[in-house]
């Protein structure tokens, strides 16, 4: 299983959820977690997901979503989970 972080972060606006959702299942990709917190008006997602059923290569994923964001008006970055546990190990 190759897992992968996305954030998003950003004014909460109605339809973020569904657009990130969407862009996962049309690409194949499975979500394995998900926590989100609105505070303020601000909207924080995390979410864990499975893109070994993906054809899609991580780069071309990465760079779409960012893609998204931009059109929603949020900022969405994905992490491969190695780099992510390495970047926040104590």
């Amino acid at each position: 299983m190759k897992r992968t972080i996305i954030t998003v972060v950003g004014k909460d606006t109605i339809g973020i959820i569904a657009k990130v959702c969407t862009y996962l299942a049309e690409n194949g990709i499975n979500i394995l977690d998900i926590s989100q917190t609105i505070v303020q008006g601000y909207f924080n997602m995390m979410m864990i997901v499975d893109t070994s059923t993906t054809s899609k290569p991580f780069g071309d994923m990465a760079d779409e979503m960012m893609a998204l964001g931009e059109k929603t008006g949020v900022q969405i970055k994905c992490q491969k989970e190695e780099i992510f546990d390495k970047m926040h190990r104590i």
